[in-house]
């Protein structure tokens, strides 16, 4: 209980001071995906990809990262996964996401909300990157941390870069409440009930806790002060989830 309390509280120190960096307040935060887009998509050109997403992965002016990565040059989106609530966030709590092919790209979307929460060989076949971008809450009774958490084993597993495009905590970087003892997927790692990360470097932080067996990349973000709430940022909010407005 006590090396979990302090591994987590150090790595979070640790990131805090190499990403607090200041910046000039006119100047707008960016988040992974135009950071990403900005640098003509350097890491994805020539590849073949898949993308974990629902609606709250979008670009500061409100595009789609699925349409972003469709058009962008060089780039091959194969697939879609789609974490609880589904790829457009329309799905109650708790039920399973069936896999289907999406009525506006004609993509295929693996669900990874039920009978498996796991990327499956056959899911990812074809696959040279699996590309993760959600927007998180900041607490811990929150299943995107546990889709990302499988997505980590998954590409480990089978040798596939992971790239996680990053997004703000929207409640700041302050730690709050007990360590987890028990786990379930809506309850997966031992981090405090409000945990202080972002969803890049909660990647980062499991990814380490393993050993660092993934081949992980963050896209961070620009001109992101890791201190400041949603309203700081400027970024329009969309819902995450059907209870979550």
């Amino acid at each position: 209980m006590k090396f979990y309390r302090w591994f987590f509280v150090f790595f979070v120190f640790a990131v805090s001071a190499s990403a607090q960096t200041p910046h000039p307040e006119q100047n707008q935060v960016l988040p992974g995906i135009d950071v990403l887009a900005a640098r003509n998509f350097d890491i994805l050109r020539g590849k073949k990809i898949g993308l974990v997403t629902n609606q709250t992965g979008r670009s500061r002016d409100g595009r789609a990262t699925i349409d972003i990565l469709r058009r962008a040059p060089g780039v091959k989106l194969m697939a879609l996964y789609a974490p609880e609530h589904g790829v457009r966030g329309e799905i109650a709590a708790g039920a399973h996401v069936k896999t289907y092919r999406d009525k506006i790209t004609g993509l295929p979307v693996y669900s990874l909300y039920g009978s498996t929460r796991r990327p499956t060989s056959s899911m990812l076949r074809g696959v040279q990157v699996l590309v993760f971008d959600i927007q998180d809450i900041g607490a811990r009774s929150y299943t995107f941390i546990a889709t990302l958490g499988e997505c980590l084993t998954a590409c480990a597993q089978r040798k596939i870069p992971l790239v996680v495009l990053d997004r703000p905590n929207p409640i700041g970087n302050v730690i709050e409440g007990n360590i987890a003892q028990d786990f379930s997927f809506v309850c997966p790692f031992p981090i405090p009930y409000r945990h202080g990360l972002t969803m890049g470097e909660m990647a980062r932080w499991i990814n380490a806790k393993r050993g660092g067996k993934a081949k992980l990349t963050v896209v961070p973000m620009q001109n992101y002060q890791r201190r400041s709430t949603w309203d700081d940022t400027g970024l329009p909010w969309m819902k995450t989830s059907p209870n979550i407005p």
